[in-house]
């Protein structure tokens, strides 16, 4: 459960409608999710946070369906469902199809399982992996 309330489009101030609006526009959907919802009651930092949204999750360098992906890898990292649900849905609208969301999980899985290890030993980090 929210611990703010979650502000409904109708409910909304012209400044997040205004906000509300290009999500929709952007995604092409009606639908403004829970999370959008809930920072309304900052409208400054819904519209902070929108803007860094659409620009670093449009195509770039990096695909759309792959920034969604490593989306996902850092909400299982840190524990948070609600991300973990929402770029899951969001990949798939991009093209993931079932056979990538499985390896996606195992590559997640083998990730965490020798990270855990590395770090419980503190192996040092090879020269030649450092940057110069």
């Amino acid at each position: 459960m929210a611990t703010v309330k979650l502000i409904k489009y109708e409910e909304s101030s012209s400044e997040v409608r205004a906000i509300y609006d290009d999500i929709r526009k952007t995604r092409g959907a009606e639908f403004i999710n829970n999370f959008w919802l809930a920072l309304a009651n900052n409208p400054e930092q819904l519209d902070r946070t929108w803007n860094q949204v659409k620009t670093i999750m449009k195509g770039g360098a990096l695909d759309p369906l792959t920034k969604e992906l490593i989306y996902i890898a850092v909400s299982v990292a840190n524990s948070c469902e609600y991300c973990i649900h929402s770029h899951t849905a969001s990949a798939k609208k991009k093209g993931l199809t079932d056979e990538q969301y499985k390896e996606l999980l195992e590559v997640i899985g083998l990730a965490h399982h020798t990270n855990g290890l590395v770090s419980t030993m503190q192996v040092d980090v090879d020269e030649s992996f450092k940057q110069q």
